[in-house]
């Protein structure tokens, strides 16, 4: 049996491609050196030498997939298949590398082993999972290549090869000058290699790299881009309640953001939960939704429910000092109460809102009345005050369509899954009209309202601004619906809906400051 068949002890499993034409070298010597320091913390290692091996370094045809592998490189592919990391040892020729490894990388990456191409034109890598080292040799200092030449090799190999198939780079080990290097120093560059590949006995990445990347994971899982539209409406209704009253306390204004905070970070922690069989099966995720292959290798299930938990103790601290703060005030509680069902009742069972066709309406009340609201009734204003809620009414129709075209990308692996979406249930083109004739009906509603004594003229100066935003926003989704294009990612047509939604805040949130 081919060894790479061969079963492990569950040692990581190790490759190392030697990318210098000649042997012997420094960089087989570093090759060597890593291959020892790996073996000695019990990893599983294999070696490539590209230099010892025979494969036509050209691309003939049209794709590399159709030009037939030579047995080396067949050998070479199932050696990536196999390893968990991949350690890249080379000189930094011209700045880049040697021909024989961009020729390798040619032929071995092909489409449908190291990357595919979705229907939607976008690129996924197929190799997410892996890790990877560099380590490269110069002829500059270290300093120089990096600041000065910008590390074209380095940026190359981790983003343009390996980054665009999933291969996450840890580390990058530079070393140079060779030409005029001592003996001595070599002996350090040596032992400093070993020691790079002793340190897999600890994993492929520091204890600080797994610390960024582990919060890199959350932030990402957090949607954090979207919370600014949540602070703007709050803050339009605290600013309402203060200018009405001339009253305004500060500990009360960031004690009720930081509780809508953690009700919003639980709500989608927990959307992610509940949706992971139909979000698995998404392959155009939005702008609204993490990359599932990101979220999932880099968070795990029991981090995920540890982190609802986390945020639905922070939201009821939260809770508990405002209601305390706010004593005597009965509708705090239950418009908390209120939120907090209709945040988590998104996806989780009993209600499963966005099962039932009332997800976006539940987003868009959620994200207009329920925050302004909230802002309102933590300053110490009336639930009944017109105020809030003729000032919410535009913003939920402009809410309304970013999260009906949201739905957009995910429409096979709802219709898949059985969620009963309003794209699943009105299908693309009436959905996609349904969102254009809200968006439309969110400044006609300003007209309406805006002079109403009871807004202090908050909507003053807004219209020469939506109105040119609606008609691109028409004309994107007609020109999606013309070319047919009404399925898959609609990444700049969610752009325009989303910053859509600024205005009916922003307007209003300066007029009030």
């Amino acid at each position: 049996m081919d060894k790479v068949y061969e079963s492990s002890d569950g040692a990581m499993k190790v490759l190392v491609i030697l990318g210098h034409p000649r042997s012997p070298s420094l960089c087989s010597a570093l090759a060597n050196a890593y291959e020892n320091g790996a073996l000695a913390a019990g990893m599983e290692v294999e070696k490539i030498d590209l230099g010892a091996i025979d494969f036509d370094l050209d691309v003939h045809p049209v794709s590399p997939r159709d030009q037939p592998l030579e047995p080396d490189l067949e050998r070479a592919l199932r050696f990536i298949k196999w390893a968990d990391h991949i350690t890249f040892i080379y000189p930094a020729w011209w700045g880049v590398g040697p021909a024989r490894l961009k020729g390798f990388l040619d032929r071995i990456l092909l489409p449908g082993f190291a990357f595919r191409e979705r229907d939607d034109g976008h690129f996924e890598g197929l190799l997410t999972g892996k890790t990877a080292h560099l380590i490269t040799t110069l002829d500059m200092p270290p300093w120089v290549y990096r600041f000065i030449y910008r590390a074209p090799g380095h940026n190359a190999m981790k983003r343009s090869a390996l980054g665009f198939c999933g291969i996450t780079t840890t580390r990058i080990l530079a070393l140079g000058p060779v030409k005029d290097s001592e003996p001595v120093q070599r002996a350090q560059w040596l032992e400093q290699t070993r020691g790079l590949g002793f340190s897999l006995r600890n994993g492929a990445s520091s204890h600080i790299d797994r610390i960024t990347t582990k919060l890199k994971a959350w932030l990402k899982a957090l949607r954090l881009q979207f919370y600014p539209m949540t602070w703007m409406a709050y803050t339009v209704g605290a600013l309402g309640a203060a200018t009405a009253s001339g009253d305004w306390n500060l500990s009360v204004y960031w004690l009720g953001y930081a509780c809508l905070f953690f009700l919003e970070a639980a709500t989608v922690f927990t959307n992610d939960w509940f949706d992971y069989e139909s979000d698995r099966c998404n392959r155009h995720y939005g702008l609204l939704r993490a990359a599932l292959g990101y979220l999932w290798i880099k968070i795990c299930f029991s981090e995920l429910r540890a982190g609802i938990v986390m945020s639905l103790m922070a939201a009821a601290a939260c809770m508990g000092l405002l209601m305390d703060s706010l004593a005597g005030n009965s509708a705090v509680p239950i418009v908390i109460l209120i939120m907090t069902v209709l945040g988590l009742g998104y996806t989780a069972p009993p209600l499963k809102l966005v099962w039932r066709s009332l997800g976006e309406l539940n987003v868009a009340v959620t994200h207009s009345f329920g925050v302004i609201l909230c802002g309102y009734i933590f300053q110490g204003g009336e639930w009944n005050n017109p105020f809030p809620w003729l000032i919410s009414l535009p913003l939920l129709l402009a809410v309304m369509p970013a999260i009906i075209l949201s739905a957009i990308p995910d429409f096979e692996a709802d219709k898949q899954a059985g969620k009963r979406t309003l794209a699943v249930r009105l299908g693309l083109g009436r959905a996609t009209l349904l969102a254009l004739a809200l968006a439309a009906a969110a400044p006609l509603v300003v007209i309406f309202i805006k002079d109403q004594p009871t807004l202090r003229g908050s909507f003053q100066g807004l219209l020469p601004w939506v109105l040119p935003h609606v008609c691109l926003l028409g004309f994107l989704i007609y020109r999606a619906w013309r070319q047919q294009r009404l399925c898959g990612r609609i990444d700049g047509l969610m752009v325009a809906s989303l910053t859509y939604i600024i205005w009916f805040g922003l307007i209003p949130l300066l007029h009030l400051k």
